[in-house]
C-alpha cells in the first residue's frame, strides 16, 4: 500500500497561523495535523505501507522537508517528496506524484482528520471515505444504490440527494488506471469551474466498471480556521488521553493541570490554571496565567493574561501588566 498526501495549498484561512509553517504542519495535540492524518490512515491499513508521498510547494522549505522525512520514519517507511508549483485543482495535485500511482493506493487531502472503526477491504475497486453530514448543500456527496456501491457523485447539491460527505480521502486498488484517467483531463484540458478535479476521473473510471464503496467515519474533524483548530484540539485530547502520551513535563510551581492536556518537553508553568484541552508547546513558558481550550505553540512566553479559545503561535511573547482600579458600586468593566 502506499499514500499520497497532497499538500500543497497556502491554508490562508487559518492565517495568521499559515504564515511562517503549511497549515498541515500545525500542530494538534503535540503533533502536526499530516502527522495525526497518516497515522489514522495505517490504522485502517491491514498490512504495511511502502511508502508516503508528500505534494509540497518548494517554498514550504528544509524544515517542511525534514519533518515529514521524519514522520514517515516513525512509521518505518518511506518517504518521498513530489512539488505542485501551481494550484490547478484536486486531479492536478494527485498527478504530481505519479511515480506513487501504481498499484494499492490511499490519497488523502492534508486538511482533515477523523477516527473509524473500519479496515479498508482493499479487494474493492475503491473506497471513498464519508461522513453524514446535517448540511450537504457546502460538500461534495455520494448517492448510493441498494448494495451499497456509489452511483453517482455530486458537488455541492442545492436539493436533498444524500448526506454522505466526502472528507477528501480515497482507497484506489489500480493506481495506475487512476494516473491514466487523470493524464486524459490534462492531456485534454478537460476541467470544471478552471481546474482539474478528481471527482471527473472517478466518474470515468465508475463508467468503466469500477465499483466504490463508502468508508463511513465516526467523526470527522477539519482544520481550514482557528475555531476549528481549537476544536479538533479538544476532540482529539479526549481521545488520545490515556491512550499515548501527553505530559512530557510535570514539574509545576503552584499549579493545576485540568486534563486532558497537552504539555511538551521543557515546559515550565508556574502560578497557572492550564485546562482542560490545552496544548503546550515544546520549551513554552507560561506563568501568572489561566489558560483552557487553547493552543500555544512551541517557544512561546505568557505571563498574566486569561486564555480561552486561543491560538498562540511559536516563539511569541505576550505579557499583561496588573491594572489598578477603583471601581464603585453597580460599576461593569468588560474587556472583550
Amino acid at each position: 500500500m502506499k499514500i499520497i498526501i497532497p499538500m500543497a495549498g497556502w491554508g490562508s484561512r487559518l492565517r495568521p497561523h499559515t504564515l511562517t509553517i503549511p497549515k498541515p504542519m500545525v500542530p494538534i495535540a503535540g503533533k502536526p495535523i499530516v502527522q495525526r492524518l497518516v497515522e489514522g490512515l495505517v490504522e485502517s491499513v491491514e498490512g504495511s505501507i511502502e511508502e508516503i508521498n508528500f505534494i509540497i510547494r518548494k517554498e514550504f522549505g528544509q524544515a517542511t522537508e525534514d519533518k515529514l522525512q521524519e514522520v514517515a520514519r516513525a512509521l518505518n517507511t518511506k518517504c518521498i517528496i513530489s512539488y505542485q508549483e501551481s494550484p490547478e485543482g484536486t486531479a492536478h495535485a494527485i498527478y504530481c506524484a505519479k511515480e506513487s500511482l501504481e498499484g494499492n493506493v490511499i490519497v488523502a487531502f492534508a486538511d482533515t482528520l477523523f477516527r473509524t472503526d473500519f479496515k479498508i477491504d482493499a479487494s474493492k475497486d475503491g473506497v471513498i471515505w464519508v461522513n453524514r453530514v446535517d448540511d450537504p448543500k457546502a460538500f461534495g456527496v455520494v448517492k448510493l444504490n441498494g448494495d451499497n456501491v456509489i452511483t453517482d457523485f455530486i458537488e455541492k447539491p442545492q436539493e436533498f440527494i444524500s448526506d454522505l460527505a466526502i472528507i477528501g480521502i480515497y482507497y484506489f486498488k489500480d493506481g495506475e488506471a487512476l494516473k491514466s484517467e487523470i493524464k486524459h483531463l490534462l492531456d485534454n484540458d478537460i476541467r470544471e469551474k478552471g481546474e482539474y478535479q478528481l471527482t471527473n476521473a472517478l466518474e470515468n473510471l465508475k463508467k468503466k466498471g469500477a465499483k466504490f464503496v463508502p468508508g463511513e467515519v465516526t467523526e470527522w474533524l477539519d482544520c481550514g480556521n482557528k475555531a476549528a483548530c481549537i476544536f479538533t484540539n479538544e476532540r482529539v485530547l479526549e481521545h488520545a488521553n490515556g491512550n499515548e502520551e501527553l505530559l512530557y513535563s510535570k514539574d509545576f510551581k503552584q499549579t493545576q493541570i485540568i486534563e486532558p492536556c497537552y504539555i511538551g518537553k521543557n515546559v515550565v508553568i508556574e502560578n497557572a490554571i492550564i485546562g482542560p484541552h490545552v496544548s503546550v508547546g515544546e520549551g513554552s513558558i507560561i506563568k501568572n496565567s489561566i489558560v483552557k481550550n487553547s493552543i500555544i505553540q512551541t517557544e512561546t512566553s505568557i505571563n498574566g493574561v486569561i486564555l480561552e479559545r486561543a491560538m498562540i503561535g511559536n516563539k511569541v511573547e505576550l505579557s499583561l501588566r496588573a491594572r489598578d482600579y477603583s471601581l464603585g458600586d453597580y460599576t461593569t468593566v468588560k474587556d472583550e
